[in-house]
């Protein structure tokens, strides 16, 4: 758990007891001791309103902390935020752009307005910006003929105009068709394999399953767990499967044996498994003349995991 944890020595970003408290006196953030591994895909996990956007916005010298204290790739914030946000590129609450500009006019004037961007080399790196995020045919549309997913990849775009250390990324697939998810997923890998730090929250378990090695789990302003992705899931039990073409006895065996939350699915019944040896189950169904084709442990998913920390699921569909 992360009570007390210290933060590794390359933690890109690490707070202690961040607190925000709006005015009226609505806590949105509580006490939020986070550690995000330099080189890790850092998932920020949390239904709609757990305060992540919040907490994103104090990282990103938005908004000041209540309390507690935030350090981005080593430098206090919001103190430091002109020497440090030149080396962060950040996508918060959809991208800024101009509509009666082409996609690729609006990268050129972003880059223009970065001191560092040399202008020689400013069409060449705009080019490689919109090429990296699938953009190069729509680079001549304007932007308000842009689909939600074109904009969310053009803002990336933005800010992928420079190598940057570290991506933050507030919900990059919302509104996406399943294919921009997917690209978005992709393109994130790659900036991770290329050493880039990538923070992203969503609502979305599976896309924190499917793309992070890193993950924290907020839920009403306050952090429930953070660590390894795997690890994560591991502190949940799997379900188990046993495929039979007796269903209906399968599951009343299973129900003698302890077993809960026991499901029959046409050839398919799973189960909470008991708190015993799972070869003696199998027996005891074999013993009962269950015809047994199948008999296993699914891998504990974060869904799992969220819900055993939470005692409550949330909107993770999309």
């Amino acid at each position: 758990m992360h009570d007390g944890a210290k933060e590794p020595m390359d933690a890109v970003i690490a707070t202690r007891g961040l607190t925000k408290r709006y005015r009226g006196g609505q806590l949105a953030v509580d006490g939020l001791d986070l550690a995000v591994p330099a080189g890790s895909v850092f998932g920020f996990l949390g239904p709609n309103g757990s305060g992540k956007t919040t907490t994103i916005r104090m990282l990103m010298g938005l908004i000041a902390p209540t309390s507690g204290t935030a350090r981005v790739l080593d430098r206090p914030m919001p103190r430091a935020a002109r020497s440090v946000l030149p080396q962060v590129g950040a996508l918060i609450e959809g991208p800024a752009l101009y509509g009666f500009l082409t996609g690729r006019d609006n990268l050129l004037r972003y880059d223009a307005a970065d001191p560092a961007a040399d202008p020689r080399t400013r069409r060449a790196r705009v080019a490689g910006a919109l090429d990296r995020v699938g953009l190069t045919a729509a680079a001549g549309k304007k932007a308000k003929a842009y689909s939600l997913g074109m904009k969310q990849r053009l803002g990336l775009a933005a800010a992928l105009l420079q190598p940057r250390r570290l991506l933050v990324l507030d919900e990059p697939t919302n509104g996406l068709d399943p294919q921009g998810m997917r690209e978005i997923r992709t393109l994130v890998r790659e900036l991770a394999s290329d050493g880039t730090t990538v923070f992203l929250s969503s609502h979305l378990l599976d896309e924190i399953e499917q793309v992070c090695t890193h993950a924290a789990v907020m839920a009403r302003g306050r952090l429930l767990t953070q660590g390894p992705v795997a690890d994560l899931s591991a502190g949940a039990r799997g379900r188990l499967v046993v495929t039979t073409p007796d269903p209906d006895a399968a599951a009343r065996v299973l129900k003698e044996q302890g077993a809960d939350e026991v499901l029959a699915a046409g050839d398919r019944v799973t189960a909470e498994p008991p708190d015993r040896d799972p070869a003696e189950v199998n027996a005891a169904l074999v013993a009962a003349g269950v015809r047994v084709r199948g008999f296993g442990l699914e891998r504990a998913s974060l869904e799992d995991a969220f819900v055993a920390l939470t005692g409550e699921g949330f909107d993770v569909a999309g």
